[in-house]
């Protein structure tokens, strides 16, 4: 099911990149998130795939992307919409660890399955990286996900992090796949900067 959420009073876009808009949550994401958050497979890596609840994306998921961090005076999570159709498709982060540190910051994405193999991951989150280091203050950009999470860190790889290291963690459920551990990519200044030169 696609959604198309913009309305004439939705806030002014963070970033465009060719095919994509970011741009803060509103209130008026809560039916898109439900659906995102209700798909097994979009879920699959994070609690198993079970569904989100209203209540849950009312109480815990929309206060956390509405949330602005002082240290870069933003939020640190953004609406994605396809720019050609305002169709929504998920949420980037790109957040900063610390509240109050604005020199680390945490990326990640979460898009529905219809926008998946299409390279917007990698689209938003390479310009998102990009608007980090040159806009936020950023000196290092980190991202996690499961090991066994290919998708996700073929996304991390091309957005220009790098592995950095494996390490496990105690979950409250385990799920298919925990069993294998974490990862975490990383991406500094110095090295964006090189590459760039």
């Amino acid at each position: 099911m696609a959604f198309r959420v913009r309305t004439p009073e939705a806030a002014p876009a963070f970033l465009e990149t060719d095919r994509l808009v970011l741009r803060p949550f509103t209130e008026a994401e809560a039916p898109g998130l439900l659906v995102l958050d209700s798909d097994p497979e979009v879920m699959r890596y994070l609690n198993g795939g079970r569904p989100t609840t209203a209540e849950a994306i009312r109480e815990r998921t929309l206060p956390r992307l509405l949330h602005d961090h002082p240290c870069t005076g933003t939020r640190g999570f953004w609406a994605a919409e396809e720019r050609a159709t305002g169709t929504f498709l998920g949420w980037f982060e790109l957040r900063p660890v610390d509240d109050h540190d604005r020199t680390v910051v945490e990326l990640g994405y979460r898009l529905n399955r219809a926008s998946w193999g299409r390279g917007y991951a990698t689209e938003g989150a390479r310009a998102l990286v990009d608007k980090g280091f040159t806009d936020l203050g950023a000196e290092r950009v980190t991202a996690n996900t499961m090991a066994v999470n290919a998708g996700s860190r073929r996304v991390m790889e091309k957005a220009g992090l790098t592995f950095l290291r494996a390490y496990t963690e105690e979950w409250p459920d385990a799920i298919e796949g925990s069993e294998h551990g974490e990862v975490e990519y990383e991406l500094t200044r110095a090295v964006w900067e090189k590459r760039r030169a």
